[in-house]
């Protein structure tokens, strides 16, 4: 296990790194992101590992206040202070140009990066990623839109439980290590967005970049305006939301055509 200071505290953000097979010249380090109340080394090992992606360095990083990172109660955890967070990471483990590959969550984190530190980023793969802001509020309940309708208060005061019992056994399963300060304001934050937003942002950035999503969700809101400006959009079949876990080949084939 690696680890980083990211906060003028000293808190730590951890990654599980694997070297791979093929070294420098494989090209440019992967840096997995996972989603909301998610764990990088839980969804995307078996995918990291697969014969078409095992030649690069990949570094499957949790993001502070989640999985195995610190979780401090100081932080504010909007998305540009998650990328610039992760862009010390990188930073930290020389893995400068990066290809990010960045999972719902953490796709949206991924492109405020790449628009605050380009440097670090040579090309983006979001899997179904957050592009626009949630309406609010919404019911409470399991997603972003559900855990940001509590306030902070009234999360961390038991709204939290409501949470677990809305949402399924596997996303419990790494949404329960996640710190609640971390998890609530996370959520609040992805909801609410960013100005310009993350669509606005994808749109405008000089790299390539490419958006998968599930097949069986039919087509994808703004899909042309998104080819428009380069952005390569694939459809996955035969999965969800988690592409990476639930069609781990297909994933694979996709992230290494990217």
């Amino acid at each position: 296990m690696r680890s980083a200071p990211v906060t003028p505290d000293g808190d730590l953000i951890r990654w599980i790194e694997l070297p791979g097979c093929g070294g420098p010249a494989a090209g440019p380090a992967r840096v997995y992101v996972h989603g909301l109340g998610a764990s990088s080394p839980a969804y995307y090992t078996e995918a990291a590992l697969h014969p078409l992606l095992a030649d690069r360095r990949s570094l499957l990083v949790d993001l502070l206040g989640f999985g195995l990172s610190d979780r401090p109660a100081g932080f504010d955890y909007t998305l540009e202070s998650h990328a610039d967070a992760l862009a010390a990471v990188i930073t930290a483990a020389g893995a400068e140009g990066a290809e990010l590959v960045a999972h719902s969550m953490g796709g949206a984190i991924a492109i405020v990066l790449a628009a605050r530190h380009p440097g670090l980023v040579s090309r983006l793969v979001l899997v179904d990623s957050n592009l626009d802001p949630v309406p609010l509020p919404g019911p409470p309940g399991g997603g972003s839109s559900g855990i940001a309708s509590f306030g902070e208060e009234e999360f961390l005061a038991g709204g939290w439980e409501q949470v677990r019992d809305a949402v399924s056994p596997h996303w419990w399963s790494t949404m329960r290590l996640a710190g609640r300060v971390g998890l609530h304001r996370s959520a609040v934050h992805l909801a609410r967005g960013t100005a310009p937003t993350m669509r606005e942002l994808l749109l405008t950035l000089d790299l390539p970049r490419t958006f998968l999503f599930p097949a069986q969700d039919g087509a994808l809101p703004g899909e042309e305006a998104l080819r428009a400006s380069g952005v390569t959009v694939v459809a996955v079949p035969d999965c969800g939301h988690n592409i990476m876990l639930d069609s781990p080949d297909a994933f694979a084939h996709a992230v290494a055509a990217a």
